[in-house]
């Protein structure tokens, strides 16, 4: 462990303090320019240890590059996850891997392989958000705690290089020290400065809590990234999606198989040609236009019996009518009606017959959502589901497949048995095609109706963090405005040799400090410091020959 260093004022500062945070000597080897008091010399964890592994980490995390870095990298990834829709947006029944392949070709397939597609869902994401976290916090940590100290610590009295090394700063000789320090004080005090006398000098002070700004904002965003990284912890927050067919009940996702919903009716309402607003482009183009639509909706929960090895019950709990931005609350969760589909294929019916007949053999119905696979016809005929395609397409090497397992286009291999073919013989149907692919049958399948129903879509939130992201947002504003609209500034008058010593520092808006010092001045006979900085550029600048032959 590194030695403190003892100031001759009797002050102990910790090692790699640069700046006494008593008294201000420079504790560094004698300079001439002006002190750097960004954060008042005072000592940094980072910059004083290096040993151990701890040491390093904590040095790596508390760079404010590495933060910046962190940062730009965050960024770039964002970025780069609003090139293609995430997979929330894309279509919610259809395979991702082929949706972005498909839809936009090499650049899709390496967008779904990389991971964007679900990008702030990604692990490599998330250790992105929890490293920006851990930097900030490390940073903050590094920086907060020793300002803090040397802020508290810090007396009237200055040393006279402390003094001498300020950017604003000036000496006065005056006929009476304790009138103009008097006067000066009653000055400081009508600006709202916060006096300190030690001595006969005076120190006046104001806006130290503007100095706290940068800190407070970040745990603004501190908890606001814990907020997101939350988003990701089962029961914190959901955001699915769930279709229901008219007069069937399904789970409702992210209730760990609690709650069921039924969709009892689905209703959609159009515009008529008489209506005051659609109804001239009704008329004109032909198209419809929904005015509402809703889904009578029937809540159940599902309770444990006490028989054991029976199923569990589901029990009504409420009703409700979902409509568009007339969500469904309950227990924490809201169900918002978002989209529909009318009309979707729900069960097909064949018909068995020997070809040249007319009479069927018998019929059969087929549930598009769980086909059996055989069906019984009696007297010797059955029909076997080889192969069954709901959304049915050639892929690229000729062969039948599905591109989703919604019956947007279903298509079947049937297996026809009967006593003079107890082998079974082979057809092939989809919606307008009929085959044989292995030669001519003696018996056929014929296509005997279609049923339909309406299938209401619902989006299913959750949001235990909303809270979390609004105080951190709150307090990360808060911050903002503490560190943007106010201003530190420090004003010492001390007597040294017969003369007063004026200084003052600000962390910021040096000419508006410049301006506060003349008015602490005024009605005494100080004379008004000079702004060094502004003083070493004028004499950089070259002199302009007047007149007279003289320089200016």
């Amino acid at each position: 462990m590194s030695k403190e260093i003892k100031c001759e004022c009797g002050h102990v500062n910790p090692f790699g303090t640069e700046i006494c945070e008593s008294c201000g000597k420079p504790l560094e080897a004698e300079k001439t320019e002006l002190l750097n008091m960004r954060y008042e010399g005072v000592a940094r964890r980072s910059q004083t240890y290096n040993k151990t592994i701890i040491d390093k980490i904590w040095n790596f995390f508390s760079s404010v590059k590495v933060g910046i870095w962190i940062i730009v990298i965050t960024l770039v990834a964002s970025s780069i996850g609003t090139i293609f829709p995430q997979e929330m947006y894309i279509p919610p029944r259809v395979n991702p891997a082929r949706f972005y392949a498909e839809e936009y070709g090499f650049l899709g397939q390496l967008y779904y392989q990389l991971g964007f597609h679900d990008l702030y869902g990604s692990w490599w994401y998330m250790l992105l958000i929890a490293a920006l976290g851990v930097s900030l916090t490390i940073a903050s940590l590094d920086r907060v705690v020793p300002l803090y100290r040397a802020l508290k610590t810090q007396r009237v009295t200055r040393h006279e290089n402390f003094l001498k090394r300020q950017r604003i700063f000036g000496t006065s000789k005056v006929s009476n020290d304790d009138a103009a320090i008097t006067k000066v004080k009653e000055n400081l005090e009508k600006r709202k400065y916060n006096v300190t006398e030690e001595n006969g000098n005076l120190v006046g002070e104001k806006g130290r809590f503007s100095r706290w700004g940068p800190y407070v904002n970040h745990i603004g965003i501190i908890i606001f990234l814990i907020g997101c990284m939350l988003r990701y912890f089962p029961g914190m927050y959901i955001d699915d999606f769930v279709w229901i067919r008219e007069g069937e009940i399904e789970v409702i996702p992210g209730t760990n198989q609690e709650y069921y919903l039924k969709n009892e009716k689905f209703i959609v309402e159009l515009y008529d040609e008489d209506d005051e607003v659609f109804g001239e482009a009704i008329r004109n183009s032909g198209a419809t236009v929904v005015k509402t639509y809703q889904t009578n909706a029937v809540l159940f929960k599902r309770e444990e019996t006490d028989t054991i090895g029976a199923d569990a019950e589901l029990v009504e709990v409420d009703r409700h009518e979902i409509l568009v931005n007339q969500p469904f609350k309950f227990d924490g969760f809201a169900l918002y009606q978002v989209d529909y589909k009318l009309h979707e294929l729900n069960e097909m019916s064949f018909n068995m017959l020997r070809k040249g007949a007319e009479e069927p053999i018998g019929g059969f119905s087929v549930n598009l959502f769980d086909p059996q696979a055989e069906y019984d016809l009696g007297d010797g005929y059955k029909v076997k589901v080889r192969h069954y395609f709901p959304d049915y397409f050639l892929n690229d090497q000729g062969q039948p497949a599905s591109q989703s397992r919604i019956p947007n286009n279903p298509a079947f291999i049937f297996e026809m048995v009967s006593p003079e073919h107890p082998d079974g013989e082979v057809s092939f149907l989809a919606i307008g095609q009929n085959l044989e692919p292995f030669g001519e049958n003696d018996y056929q399948l014929r296509f005997d109706g279609v049923e339909t129903k309406n299938v209401t879509a619902l989006t299913v939130r959750k949001d235990y963090t909303l809270g979390i992201l609004i105080v951190g947002g709150l307090i990360f504003m808060i911050g903002l405005i503490q560190g943007s609209y106010w201003v530190h500034r420090r004003i010492w008058f001390q007597r040294i040799n017969g003369e007063i010593w004026i200084a003052g520092h600000t962390n910021k808006n040096w000419n508006s400090l410049k301006d506060e010092v003349d008015r602490m001045i005024e009605g005494t006979e100080l004379s008004s410091p000079v702004d060094q900085v502004a003083l070493k550029e004028d004499e950089k600048q070259p002199k302009e020959e007047v007149q007279d032959g003289s320089f200016k």
